[in-house]
């Protein structure tokens, strides 16, 4: 019976590894045409790959926690048929090796290495850290030693070291501000330990030690969470924030989604929130002032042809995911309204894929969905700013009539700007927050859809 190669799929346009984190099918169970066979895991998102054929599963070349390279060979399938279809793996050419035979085929000491380029290094440090081929050949290339390679924060499943966190420690080591590698013992004169210290970086600091209290509960942090976490402390160290606040007056915004909610329901089987009406003010603002659509490499500045707008989305695990809305200037506000619901939708329920989390350039988040009046954002890297928006409140206000001053109730909210001061100075923040409030206040209340 001819057997059929099941390959790791391309899962995004920057993804070139995944994690298998759970096969769904054993050897000898049939397997449907486009059954769910196996779970995997990228530095993005959790997806169920289906099997691409119909037949017996009669091998799995990866075990659970396995890394492979996209384009690996993970599965065999045999299948009903003449002999002369058999399509059999070519075990000489491997794209990836899985975790426990690399380990398995170490015999010399890591502290060989140490004050060297990784050359021949292991797959493993001397915390049990995993490092892919992909990792260890770019330490190679760029004369990273092992001490260092173990100072940086991974991002990957168990904490390992992506070929996106080298890249990005590389940037920040050829601007003068990569970790440095641990100090001295305390035993050398302090003369020879200045001469010998790097800068201070990140790497010097440690958290502090936490005290356990009768009653207190230990919960670790999902996969999810511990990404965010180490994706947060990254933005923070990489980037310089500032926060510009500006207080929008958005009465006629109100009281025009209020006046056609019922209709664009009706019209275009969509509900209308505030989501696409702010994404459309970016819009225009970045339109403006561009210079708040780039990303840093180096000492360089990337300018973005595309505008593609990141929105934060809460899940229901409490996570946070910010899916993209792509060239989201070509579309209309019924083009962004189906674009925000079915992405908020996938999200929500799990479907999102590889390619629907990344390429933003910008991003909005909304603090005003929890009740809350402002917040400071983190930057969601490598984009170079972020803007929160608060809850709408109804709140007095002092507008200009033909018979003098009067006090009204209006209908008003906070945008709060967070920025990248090494690219982004406080006029353009500033500007460019209140350009977008400009946009929203004067927003046409006789507007058609």
């Amino acid at each position: 019976m001819p057997q059929i190669e099941i390959r790791l799929p391309k899962m995004g346009e920057s993804v070139t590894e995944a994690t298998i984190t759970n096969w769904l099918k054993n050897v000898g169970d049939s397997v449907a045409l486009d059954e769910p066979l196996v779970e995997v895991a990228t530095d993005k998102v959790d997806n169920e790959l289906p099997s691409e054929v119909a037949g017996i599963l009669v091998q799995r070349l990866f075990e659970k926690n396995d890394v492979v390279k996209v384009g690996t060979v993970i599965a065999i399938i045999s299948t009903g048929g003449d002999d002369s279809q058999t399509r059999p793996v070519n075990s000489a050419k491997p794209v990836a090796i899985p975790a426990k035979e690399v380990i398995a085929s170490v015999t010399e000491p890591l502290t060989k290495s140490v004050n060297h380029g990784l050359g021949g290094v292991v797959a493993n440090g001397s915390g049990g850290k995993f490092y892919s081929p992909l990792v260890r050949s770019i330490a190679k290339k760029e004369g990273i030693s092992v001490a260092e390679l173990e100072s940086i924060s991974g991002s990957g499943e168990s904490n390992r070291v992506t070929k996106k966190d080298i890249l990005s420690y590389l940037d920040q080591r050829g601007s003068g501000t990569s970790r440095a590698q641990k100090p001295v013992s305390s035993g050398v004169s302090s003369s020879t330990t200045v001469k010998s210290m790097q800068p201070v970086t990140k790497a010097e600091f440690h958290a502090p030690e936490i005290q356990i209290y009768p009653g207190d509960e230990i919960i670790e942090m999902d996969r999810m969470r511990k990404l965010i976490a180490d994706h947060m402390v990254m933005s923070v160290h990489t980037s310089p924030h500032v926060t510009s606040y500006v207080e929008a007056d958005v009465t006629n915004l109100v009281l025009w989604r209020e006046k056609i909610k019922d209709q664009f329901l009706k019209s275009e089987g969509e509900k209308i929130t505030f989501t696409p009406l702010f994404i459309e003010a970016v819009v225009k603002a970045i339109k403006d002032f561009p210079m708040v659509n780039v990303s840093v490499s180096g000492q360089n500045i990337i300018k973005r042809k595309h505008i593609n707008i990141g929105m934060a989305t809460a899940l229901k695990s409490g996570n946070l995911i910010v899916p993209v809305i792509r060239d989201a200037d070509f579309l209309n506000l019924v083009g962004l309204t189906k674009k925000v619901n079915d992405l908020a939708e996938r999200a929500r329920n799990g479907k999102l894929e590889s390619d629907d989390i990344v390429g933003g350039t910008y991003t909005i988040t909304n603090v005003g969905t929890f009740g809350n009046v402002m917040g400071t954002p983190i930057i969601n890297q490598p984009q170079v700013a972020i803007l929160a928006t608060g809850a709408i409140r109804k709140v007095p206000a002092v507008i200009e009539t033909s018979g003098g001053d009067a006090i009204v109730v209006r209908h008003k909210m906070y945008l709060s700007h967070s920025y990248d001061h090494r690219v982004v100075d406080g006029a353009l923040g500033g500007m460019f927050v209140r350009r977008v409030a400009d946009y929203l206040e004067q927003f046409d209340v006789n507007r058609s859809i």
